[in-house]
């Protein structure tokens, strides 16, 4: 009997562990790292590959932040700090706001485009403004870096285009958004703002998890061939924060679905929680000495119908295993609200930030400039839409004038007709019968040329007469 309650209960301690792990064996089954922590605690929840090195792509702009909102603190630069767009900045590759060279921007106004748009020229407008060249800047990045413990980070450049130096971590990660958390509260929402708005232009966060997802409130998301689709995404419900780092994702549907899956794995109360074993906080992680994985042919290869981009859309296929626990999440990117029961799978409504070129302005410049630019739009537009009237107009009017020259051809060809119908007048019969057929019984076959060729003549000179005749042989 007792055999049998132990076989029992270890088998029920068997299956609590088995759907306890399962996901986590599942993910660990796809080249990604995966990490879930506590912000305020540090606690690891969740780790996969956490401490590998990996290249970070754009998320490197969290420690552009890091360094900018330090100086902003230290008061060497304001947010009211103009920084020039130079050669080197304009020069570089997309994703960018593509500003000529000259056009000045404020600290504010370069780190909401860095942050929504992942602006790489305004992540290089930072580090020549603040530190003279993008080596100065990228050297203080990583000295930042390791003074904050993310030992496995090098930074080479401070917008994360490829560079075989440019390494972190999961880890590393994760301890870049506590430090963030921690060091500069007043400024949280950079990396909550869903939408900027740049004169007619609305462009929306490349972090699709935001207006999506329940409770999220930042940060960064970042992509190249070699690292794969990679975010660092923060969450808060019922006074709890934790941070989630997905490096590698193969799409980035398959990002955003991942971070949404481990944040709710988090805010999941599971009752079997006290069964799974401690890992500690995310400081004592032990790093790993390898090189950073290269995932161009999975990602970029030659499989794919259309290059990857940092912005593609949601909808890349996402291959989720329908027995997991967690599919129906993953599959829509839906979470169970605070009362647990609606449920959010499309973006919500979006009211843009106003971001511009040029000095800080007022609350009252900036409704002047936005009501200037919309008196500009409305103008524009009325004007095609005038034009396009125009040329309808004009086609109208071609239409009518080809209608009447026609009708005047028409007439004309009419009124010839009828003039020559009355010109025209037929044969009597009486001049018929007045002109009985020659018999040609009598006529000799030795006739004259001439009496020939002088009846030839009649018929050539009277063609209508010579068709009664044949008719009446």
């Amino acid at each position: 009997m007792y055999q049998w309650q132990y076989l029992r209960r270890a088998l029920t301690l068997a299956i609590a562990l088995g759907f306890l792990f399962a996901p986590a064996l599942t993910t660990s089954a796809r080249a990604e790292a995966l990490l879930l922590v506590e912000a305020d605690s540090g606690k690891v929840l969740l780790a996969e590959n956490a401490t590998y090195p990996w290249y970070p792509a754009s998320v490197t702009k969290l420690m552009t932040a890091y360094l900018i909102l330090q100086a902003v603190k230290q008061k060497r630069i304001t947010l009211d700090t103009l920084f020039t767009v130079s050669h080197n900045a304009a020069a570089q590759a997309p994703t960018k706001m593509g500003f000529p060279v000259g056009t000045q921007v404020t600290v504010d106004n370069a780190l909401k485009m860095m942050m929504v748009h992942s602006a790489n020229d305004m992540a290089v407008l930072f580090a020549e403004g603040l530190s003279g060249s993008i080596e100065n800047f990228s050297a203080e990045m990583t000295q930042t870096a390791h003074r904050l413990g993310m030992t496995e980070s090098n930074f080479v450049n401070p917008n994360g285009l490829p560079e075989d130096g440019q390494v972190t971590s999961a880890r590393d990660l994760a301890i870049l958004a506590r430090a963030l958390i921690h060091d500069f509260p007043e400024y949280g929402f950079y990396w909550h703002i869903a939408a900027i708005k740049f004169g007619r232009r609305i462009i929306r966060n490349t972090n699709p998890l935001l207006g999506r997802y329940p409770g999220i409130d930042g940060m960064k998301t970042g992509f190249i061939c070699a690292s794969g689709f990679n975010i660092v995404a923060t969450a808060t419900r019922g006074g709890r924060r934790l941070i989630a780092v997905v490096l590698g994702a193969p799409s980035s549907g398959a990002r955003s679905v991942t971070a949404a899956e481990l944040l709710e794995r988090g805010f999941t109360q599971n009752p079997l929680a006290w069964l799974t074993p401690s890992l500690g906080s995310v400081d004592a992680l032990a790093p790993i000495e390898a090189s950073p994985p290269n995932l161009h042919d999975e990602v970029c290869g030659g499989h794919r119908k259309r290059p990857p981009a940092e912005d593609e859309a949601e909808e890349e296929a996402v291959n989720t295993d329908v027995n997991s626990p967690f599919s129906a999440l993953l599959s829509s990117l839906r979470a169970p609200t605070p009362k647990g029961a609606a449920l959010l799978s499309d973006y919500g409504p979006v009211t843009p930030i106003v971001v511009y070129t040029g000095p800080t302005r007022t609350p009252a410049e900036l409704a002047k400039l936005n009501a200037r630019e919309t008196a500009h739009h409305r103008k524009k537009k009325a004007g095609a839409r005038s034009a396009v009237a125009k040329s309808a107009d004009e086609k109208a009017k071609d239409g009518k004038e080809k209608a009447a020259d026609q009708k005047a051809t028409n007439k004309k060809a009419a009124t010839e007709m009828k003039a020559g119908a009355r010109s025209w007048t037929p044969t009597s019969p009486a001049t018929l019968a007045a002109s009985p057929p020659p018999d040609l019984k009598t006529k000799s076959a030795t006739s004259k040329p001439k009496k020939r060729s002088q009846a030839g003549a009649a018929d050539q000179a009277d063609p209508e007469a010579k068709t009664p005749v044949n008719a009446a042989q």
